[in-house]
C-alpha cells in the first residue's frame, strides 16, 4: 500500500469524484475528464464504509476517477469537530483502499445551498432527503473545481496536512 507522501501531487487531468460523507449516507458526485462539468452520481449507505473497499475500488474503475475530493466539515471559526476527524479518518482510509489521492476541501454551506438547489427545482424535503447528499457532493465538487480555478493550482489540502488547517482561497 502506498502512503499519502508517496503520491507527489494530486493529479492536475482527470475525473474526479466529489465525496459528502455522512452518518448515514456518502454523496457522490463525478465531473467530466476536463474539470469543466459536475453532476451528482448516487447515494451509498454510510452504515458500515469501512467494509466498503471494493465498491469504492469498482467505482474508480468504473468511473475512471483519478482523484477524490472529500468535504471537510468546518466551524464557521474556522475550527474543527469530531465530525472533521471522522471525515479525516474516511479520506485516509479511502485512499489507502483505492490509493487513488485524495483532497480534503471546506464543505462549509454545501448542504444549505444543496437544499436550495433542490427546492428550486421542485423537490421537497421529504422527497428529496435521499438526493440531497449526491447534491451536497456536486456543491463541494464545483466548489473545488473553482476554488482550484482561481488558484490556478489545487485547492484544498492533502491527508498530511494539519488537522487545525490547509490552504485557504488566500494562500
Amino acid at each position: 500500500m502506498k502512503h499519502p507522501s508517496e503520491l507527489s501531487e494530486f493529479p492536475q487531468t482527470g475525473r474526479l469524484a466529489g465525496v459528502d460523507f455522512g452518518t448515514v449516507r456518502i454523496g457522490l458526485s463525478i465531473c467530466d475528464p476536463d474539470r469543466i462539468l459536475a453532476s451528482p452520481l448516487e447515494v451509498h449507505p454510510a452504515a458500515n464504509w469501512q467494509d466498503d473497499g471494493e465498491y469504492f475500488r469498482e467505482l474508480v474503475r468504473l468511473e475512471k476517477i483519478s482523484g477524490f475530493v472529500v468535504g471537510l466539515p468546518i466551524h464557521c471559526d474556522g475550527g474543527e469537530s469530531q465530525k472533521s476527524l471522522e471525515c479525516r479518518e474516511f479520506a485516509k482510509w479511502l485512499f489507502d483502499e483505492t490509493e487513488i489521492p485524495v483532497r480534503l476541501f471546506d464543505e462549509r454551506f454545501t448542504t444549505a445551498d444543496a437544499k436550495q438547489r433542490m427546492r428550486a427545482g421542485g423537490f421537497s424535503d421529504k422527497k428529496g432527503k435521499k438526493r440531497i447528499d449526491a447534491v451536497a457532493a456536486l456543491v463541494l465538487l464545483e466548489s473545488f473545481l473553482e476554488a482550484s480555478r482561481y488558484l490556478g493550482g489545487i485547492a484544498g489540502e492533502d491527508l498530511d496536512a494539519s488537522a487545525q488547517g490547509g490552504q485557504s482561497l488566500d494562500d
